[in-house]
């Protein structure tokens, strides 16, 4: 006889961004099947200081909700974001927002989201290897192999003036405002159940399943799937399941931050579309500009610099009185649960994993994460192969994630502070070391797998492994790293060679074509929120 363990009720603890996206995304995926409470403690009051996302959240998150990129972009003071610009990673010296002389240019590069071109099955970073071993070109990876870099230089948008995407892009915006926004529509487009209440117990069965959390009002919430966003802090699945939270300290050093957020002159300015992360003492500085501000705050190493230090730094940098700004300091753990699902008990967000936000991770760690618990939605009889496939999935996005952020502090030539001297005796893992290995010996690293559009076409593929062979030559070669020889391979192909030269031609007449004809970011932007910005 058929018996029904479909799950009825999926009780979220914690709100916030991590809260109200998987509310949002798993009411989409059950459509409406399964009841869904998110019990949320009174908010309190916190810095807007920005956050920054990877290219494939409209695709895999707001798409897939139905939500048009414009609308909640408008709702949540969105910009644009084209690439990462990195600045001073190489040369020694007091911080500065500004890229210091290098070899003749200034220590910058970037790591832009759009794609590779290819000649016969290989990317173009392999001819411009070539071109630099033989001595026939000196132009940096990012200039030659990408029309982004026309973006960035001329602060314009990725989007032409009738809206239409120029390139691939990814966004910057008010974490509190996405929060808000998936809110309301979770509460009033998919039925779940806002309780605004503090849990003040968890109550479990005789096989250590969570039953129900009971508040401080009273109220008992019970539920047969239980999702942990509760932040660092880890209630369900640290403090009550016990599973382990494995630290990463030996791979990655910085753990606090000091953040604000600065007014800015768009109108005599622009707004840049781009995340910079600046090369500090201790660590790095990101900017996020959005209309009228920007986010920034120090990320660095408690072991190298004192809170006050970081803050005398960070304030230093912007011209800031610390004694006049308002500062919000963060202590963070870096690494991930043994396993984010035990039981009946889903960590998601924070409560899960956490890297620092170099390659601005967070949010897709998030939405990577509730898409592999929709794929894996269980039944009543919680079978551990689902559990099983749903750790693995997450265990290698992070750890691969991990290593690729590893080998920015690792690669890096600054030994001029113990911080950037210590990031050398950290151990690598070996699939990083492999990587390295891959690229001084001329071979490709992660190709990615591309749509008619030239965006990423395997969609399960953008959420194993995101960094793509361009992602590794950015990062390598930026921070001056050079393959020993070009790869084997392109002596064989002189037709090859010719169709790269082609492309190389087409990167410069596209960076012609943008620099001609796309809006810039600010006047894009205030177009799309209006006066009110």
């Amino acid at each position: 006889m058929f018996q029904d363990n479909r799950v009825r009720n999926v009780v979220i603890l914690g709100g916030g961004t991590a809260g109200w996206m998987t509310a949002s995304y798993l009411g989409k995926a059950l459509q409406r099947t399964v009841k869904i409470t998110v019990l949320e403690a009174p908010t309190i009051p916190r810095i807007g200081v920005g956050e920054a996302t990877v290219p494939n959240l409209q695709r895999a998150f707001f798409n897939y909700l139905g939500i048009p990129e414009d609308e909640w972009m408008r709702e949540c003071n969105a910009s644009f974001k084209v690439a990462v610009k990195f600045i001073n990673w190489r040369t020694p010296g007091p911080s500065s927002p500004t890229p210091q002389p290098l070899d003749g240019r200034t220590d910058q590069f970037f790591h832009p989201f759009g794609l590779l071109s290819s000649a016969d099955q290989i990317p173009l970073s392999h001819f411009w290897a070539a071109k630099t071993l033989k001595g026939e070109t000196d132009e940096p990876f990012d200039y030659a192999c990408f029309k982004e870099t026309a973006i960035m230089d001329g602060n314009l948008a990725p989007r032409h003036a009738d809206g239409s995407p120029a390139t691939y892009y990814a966004w910057h915006f008010d974490a509190q405002l996405v929060a808000g926004f998936l809110r309301r529509f979770a509460t009033e487009k998919q039925g779940a159940e806002h309780v605004e209440d503090e849990m003040t117990e968890v109550l479990r069965d005789e096989r250590g399943f969570i039953t129900a959390l009971r508040t401080a009002g009273g109220r008992l919430l019970e539920g047969d799937l239980f999702i942990d966003c509760s932040g660092f802090r880890g209630l369900l699945i640290n403090q009550t399941m016990e599973e382990p939270f494995i630290d990463m300290s030996d791979h990655l050093l910085c753990d606090s931050a000091v953040a604000t957020a600065i007014p800015h002159d768009d109108a005599a300015n622009g707004v840049e579309p781009y995340t910079s992360s600046i090369a500090m003492s201790s660590g790095w500085t990101w900017k996020i500009p959005m209309l009228t501000r920007f986010g920034t705050g120090y990320v660095y190493s408690s072991q190298f610099a004192t809170k006050d230090e970081a803050t005398e730094e960070f304030c230093g940098l912007w011209g800031l009185d610390p004694e006049n700004t308002k500062l919000n300091h963060i202590r963070f753990r870096v690494g991930r649960n043994r396993r984010a699902w035990v039981r009946n008990c889903v960590s998601i967000g924070l409560a899960s994993c956490f890297l620092e936000p170099l390659e601005s991770t967070g949010i897709y760690f998030i939405y990577a994460a509730i898409h592999q618990l929709a794929k894996h939605f269980p039944d009543r009889t919680f079978d551990p192969v689902l559990s099983d496939c749903f750790n693995r999935e997450i265990e290698e996005m992070f750890d691969d994630t991990r290593d690729f952020i590893q080998a920015h502090f690792s690669l890096s030539p600054r030994t001029d502070t113990p911080f950037w001297r210590a990031n050398k005796e950290l151990e690598l893992a070996d699939g990083i070391k492999r990587k390295i290995a891959m690229f001084k010996a001329g071979l490709p690293i992660n190709l990615p797998i591309t749509d008619e559009k030239g965006y990423y076409g395997n969609f399960e593929a953008e959420f194993r492994n995101f960094w793509t062979n361009g992602s590794y030559y950015c990062i390598f070669a930026g921070l001056g790293l050079r393959p020993g020889k070009p790869l084997p391979a392109l002596t064989y192909k002189p037709e090859a060679a010719e169709a790269a030269d082609a492309l190389f031609a087409d990167v410069k007449r596209h960076q012609r074509e943008l620099s001609a004809t796309l809006p810039t970011n600010y006047e894009f932007l205030r177009r799309m929120h209006g006066e009110r910005r």
